[in-house]
């Protein structure tokens, strides 16, 4: 009997992985050796205070993901680190970050809280790092992180020593979604999610070179929007390029129509220089009953997944069509195409 792989299930399918970024306020990453249970925060080096606040946050329904996180020397480290990423709402690019060294996990707990409540702390450090790629490497949630997210956590961590990048860290990381998009990571403090990753891609997004039409391959989406609009998102900033990374983002969906599976969306970006510009477009849902995926490698049935398409696009200086007066199967097509291109 052959053993089933979800990520190999996903890419035999076709299947488009944009739009499957989480969207989260915050994230609370906890430095902690592995092995990492399936029930992550049972795992044996997690305290039983941080196993409180976890569950608590879990019970108030905040918009918190907690997530455990480990480097190569994390099993021998003398200290804890604990990073908290936080955003805003409206105009931004990502997140705001918080950095402690703590002289063991113990102390994540009383932090947190006290962040929780006061919204600072004095305790933070400062560190030269401005960005951290977390990695899934769980594969005691599911084989295909384990399968493909472990040697790929080594193989970005040499990318990163061989560039001679010295502001990136790379980290294994507990399950955040996704398992069938393998290898798969999150690139803070932006919150950008990518997946079935390879040496060619990972190394123009950590230098914002080469093509950018790689990442319709391997863009899940950006973590701040919510599944529809990273879709949007995607449309402009291949149009964009590589600059895109540079400005400031906010998007929302202006109406939505049920009964047609159509949504009114509207993107505003803002330039460094302070230049304001807004997208206005149509996102239609596509037939996707013929692509029906198991989410993960212990999925006794297959899925429907929804699947959105840009229409059409405008902004307030130009008409930009991207699809208009064409039929769901001709937009799946245009998908295919492109993901096998």
């Amino acid at each position: 009997m052959n053993t089933f792989f979800c990520s190999d299930h996903s890419k035999q399918a076709g299947e488009d992985i944009i739009g499957s970024a989480s969207n989260h306020q915050t994230y609370i990453l906890v430095e902690c050796p592995q092995p990492w249970l399936g029930e992550t925060f049972n795992s044996k080096w997690v305290s039983e205070n941080l196993r409180t606040l976890v569950e608590e946050v879990k019970q108030a329904k905040l918009p918190i993901r907690f997530l455990l996180i480990a480097n190569s020397v994390s099993h021998k480290a003398d200290s804890t680190t604990l990073l908290i990423y936080h955003r805003k709402d409206g105009l931004g690019n990502g997140y705001r970050k918080l950095e402690f060294k703590l002289k063991n996990i113990e102390q994540v707990a009383t932090v947190v809280r006290r962040w929780l409540k006061n919204g600072n702390s004095d305790e933070q450090v400062e560190t030269k790092a401005s960005r951290d790629i977390l990695i899934c490497t769980h594969g005691s949630v599911d084989m295909c992180c384990a399968r493909y997210g472990t040697p790929f956590y080594h193989q970005a961590a040499n990318a990163v020593a061989n560039l001679g990048i010295n502001n990136v860290r790379i980290w294994k990381s507990s399950h955040f979604g996704g398992h069938r998009f393998a290898p798969t990571a999150i690139d803070l403090p932006e919150g950008r999610y990518y997946g079935v990753l390879d040496a060619d891609s990972f190394n123009s997004i950590l230098t914002r070179t080469g093509n950018i039409t790689c990442l319709n391959k391997v863009y899940r989406g950006w973590g701040i929007l919510s599944s529809e609009l990273q879709v949007l998102e995607r449309e402009i900033m291949l149009q964009h390029g590589w600059d895109w990374f540079d400005y400031k983002v906010a998007a929302r969906i202006i109406e939505e129509n049920l009964d047609n599976d159509t949504i009114q969306a509207e993107l505003t970006l803002e330039k460094p220089d302070g230049e304001l510009y807004t997208y206005q477009a149509s996102l239609i849902k596509y037939d996707t009953k013929k692509l029906q995926i198991k989410g993960s490698c212990k999925a006794k049935q297959e899925y429907v997944f929804p699947k959105y398409a840009v229409a059409s696009l405008s902004s307030a200086n130009q008409k930009l069509v991207v699809h208009e007066n064409v039929t769901q199967a001709q937009i799946l097509e245009d998908f295919s195409l492109r993901n096998k291109s």
